[in-house]
């Protein structure tokens, strides 16, 4: 009975809300070279009136400019709230050139954008978010939900990266007042969602195995712990030896490490919070880097992905590094 629930649930699920897999090619960047290389920022976008930007989000993205171009970025991963705060109504936004194009301006930061969306977006049109994959060369949103596989130059190795839509998955919620994920728009939407992943994690051969959303699972900040995470979410990182869970929400940048898995929290785009009302309800000893000081000038993360590691670098946007980790491939 289950796995024919299970079979209905797929078939039916949407064209729109997931999209096939498929390998991304690096092209020439991918030429003699032996790692991959990304960065990961979220709660960039700016806002709803001029000058549509605000001064972590200029300085962030300044330095960012600089450490692909020193570094090395083959892509960026945007982790939610693209548009504060009621993200996008439609294709032609304004907003998209305002806080997007004319913002991250850097040669270095003319790579992909792989994007999912936040809670902010969620308060506006997601699809038209989706459709301005059409219009940019460097924005790519595919789907509300979807799977990113990548060859380690040279070494034989894969990275897989699994985009969620946590807003579908939990609900949406308000920041204004603090408020808890309310509960799924849609259950059946959320089940499929949720079956998907399960699947994704379950057939994956990656030596790294990341997930990305907007909802934290761990977080030690204003939002704390997503408790529908919690129990949907971090058991199957956990059974299938995720590497790591990369979101945003809470406007800072944290690394939690729990039960063999890396909680990287990186919204620290836009806005910066030192709250750390939520330091007792994470497992103890779990935290091992924070900061949301307004100091930084805000921050981001960068990845590189090699044979035997993932090394990833917390950077702030004064231009100097904060934290550095390195996290194993699985055993799978």
């Amino acid at each position: 009975m289950a796995l024919t629930l299970v079979s209905v649930l797929m078939a039916a699920l949407p064209v729109a809300y997931c999209s096939p897999t498929a390998f991304q090619d690096l092209g020439e960047f991918g030429k003699n070279r032996t790692s991959l290389k990304f960065l990961a920022v979220g709660d960039w976008g700016g806002l709803p009136y001029p000058p549509f930007i605000t001064a972590v989000q200029k300085h962030t993205a300044r330095e960012m400019s600089q450490a692909a171009e020193l570094m090395g970025a083959d892509f960026v991963l945007a982790l939610g709230d693209n548009f504060y705060y009621r993200g996008v109504d439609s294709v032609d936004s304004p907003r998209f050139k305002d806080t997007f194009e004319s913002v991250y301006t850097g040669k270095s930061l003319r790579v992909p954008w792989y994007v999912l969306a936040g809670n902010h977006d969620h308060s506006g049109n997601v699809q038209a978010q989706i459709d301005y994959s059409q219009k940019s060369d460097r924005w790519k949103f595919p789907s509300y939900y979807y799977e990113l596989t990548f060859r380690i130059p040279t070494t034989g190795k894969l990275l897989t990266i699994i985009m969620l839509d946590t807003v579908m998955l939990c609900g949406n919620s308000d920041d204004f007042v603090d408020e808890e994920p309310r509960g799924p728009l849609l259950e059946l939407d959320a089940k499929r969602q949720l079956i998907w992943l399960q699947q994704r994690l379950a057939r994956s051969k990656a030596d790294f195995l990341l997930v990305a959303g907007h909802y934290p699972v761990w977080s030690v900040s204003e939002h704390g712990p997503t408790k529908c995470l919690l129990r949907s979410v971090r058991p199957l990182l956990m059974k299938y030896n995720a590497t790591a869970f990369l979101c945003g929400h809470d406007h800072n940048l944290q690394f939690i490490k729990e039960s063999g898995v890396g909680y990287v929290v990186s919204g620290a785009g836009n806005f910066l919070d030192p709250d750390t009302r939520h330091w007792n309800s994470v497992p103890k000893g779990s935290v091992k880097f924070f900061t949301g000081k307004a100091s930084t000038l805000g921050g981001f993360v960068h990845a590189e992905v090699t044979e035997d590691k993932m090394l990833l670098t917390f950077l702030q946007a004064r231009g100097t590094s904060l934290y550095r980790t390195a996290l194993s491939p699985r055993n799978r």
